[in-house]
């Protein structure tokens, strides 16, 4: 159902990418250590679990300069122009022909047909149910909505393409403040449930509780492209199991588990977290945002005040944005979750990462770790960066508690597959 969006390297790009290795070997040494051998192995790791994709294809940057030489690192693992429709970044709905939908209290609301429907109105004991045809495109369109529910959702979607829920101007709320009860086979968990592609955009406001669950859930794709949302959950704040992307928006997360996560048993290509603008705010009992497969930001501001650790994912790749977060366990964190490279590579951004006393490491890859860019500050008691592969700096602006670093000394990686090691740094 799901076309594999994750890229692999091509034989003819590898081969380009080891060229330049050769020739950059020949050329210079960076202070970090050998930078060439950084471009073939930063390369390497955009090598991802979709490589018996035929239509995959890469994009890499072209150089990240380092002193005396140069760095190539993978700038993507995804085919961001196909992520976002039209649609899905359209902040509001054309009405015409829309239906006018008034919610009552203990009455369900089941629509079955594509189209758009503006509801309205207060009710407690109410769902509105999507059971659409396959192919059909649903938007719910919120004009001041207020549904609190015991034990099922508000917006239920059993079947249907995609939907779309649309906060208009305003204000809505949606709670649900007891145990969810089943629908038969399919364990309802969150005050929106959706079985289908779901997409919430708008510019109104629109609040989340889910006292015993998660707050939103798509077993497809969850999107978020506009509208201001406030969610606090017993359990996962934002879950989905093919991927959470985020193009705009102002989200705030109180969570009880993680604060967004993503996670597919099936396909080792899903289960992915995508980022390219918008402001997160997550204060998170658990991980603030943890994909399964890979976390890429390419924009955006992330805040993260409370998490156990920060990022986690097999592959955590970091272009641009603005992130501080607070972690007690590891920062930002790379660990084996699925089939595939395990790496974290910062190619650009703004990252104030802190973490708390104890076994920690502000950074920790159980694979390799690459910074080839952006403006980094540190506060870690114990450990700024730990990885079990290789571990580069050749980019980039780094502190390290108050002190600027210009290397991560190898001499002293390898964490053992629990950040226990401990990352050196050399000023």
């Amino acid at each position: 159902m799901k076309s594999k969006k994750v890229k692999t390297l091509s034989a003819v790009t590898m081969a380009v990418l080891l060229s330049a290795t050769i020739a950059g070997c020949s050329q210079a040494q960076s202070g970090s250590g050998n930078a060439a051998a950084a471009q073939t192995a930063a390369a390497s790791t955009a090598s991802t679990q979709s490589a018996s994709d035929p239509s995959a294809t890469t994009s890499t940057t072209g150089t990240a300069a380092s002193s005396g030489g140069t760095s190539a690192a993978a700038t993507t693992k995804l085919d961001t122009s196909t992520l976002f429709s039209d649609r899905d970044l359209e902040q509001t709905a054309d009405l015409t022909g829309a239906t006018q939908v008034t919610l009552e209290s203990g009455k369900d609301v089941t629509i079955d047909a594509e189209g758009v429907y503006v509801l309205s109105g207060e009710a407690t004991d109410a769902t509105v149910i999507v059971e659409a045809p396959d192919d059909a495109k649903v938007q719910l369109v919120l004009d001041g909505v207020s549904i609190t529910n015991e034990d099922a959702p508000a917006i239920y979607v059993k079947a249907a393409d995609k939907v779309f829920v649309t906060s208009a101007d305003g204000t809505n709320h949606m709670e649900v403040t007891g145990t969810y009860a089943a629908d038969g086979e399919t364990n309802l968990d969150a005050v929106i449930f959706s079985r289908s592609d779901l997409t919430l955009n708008g510019t109104g406001t629109l609040d989340i509780v889910s006292k015993e669950g998660n707050g939103i859930s798509s077993k497809d794709d969850l999107k978020i492209t506009g509208g201001v949302y406030s969610i606090q959950s017993a359990a996962d704040s934002l879950e989905a199991n093919d991927s959470i992307l985020i193009s705009d928006g102002s989200i705030t997360i109180d969570s009880g588990k993680d604060g967004l996560h993503s996670e597919n048993d099936e396909d080792a290509t899903l289960g992915y977290i995508y980022m390219k603008g918008g402001t997160l705010n997550i204060a998170a009992a658990d991980d603030g945002i943890q994909g399964t497969s890979l976390v890429q930001i390419d924009g955006g501001t992330i805040n993260i005040t409370k998490s156990e650790e920060g990022i986690e994912a097999n592959y955590i790749l970091i272009n641009d944005g603005q992130i501080t977060l607070y972690a007690n366990d590891d920062g930002i964190n790379a660990a084996q979750k699925a089939e595939g490279d395990v790496a974290i590579v910062v190619n650009g951004g703004t990252l104030d990462v802190t973490v708390g006393s104890g076994d920690t490491d502000a950074f920790d890859s159980n694979g390799d770790l690459y910074v080839n860019g952006g403006t980094i500050k540190v506060t870690a008691p114990t450990s700024s960066f730990d990885a079990d592969g290789t571990a580069q700096l050749n980019g980039g602006d780094v502190t390290v508690n108050g002190e600027k670093i210009t290397e991560i000394t190898e001499s002293r990686m390898g964490g053992g597959g629990g950040g226990g090691g401990r990352g050196g740094m050399r000023r």
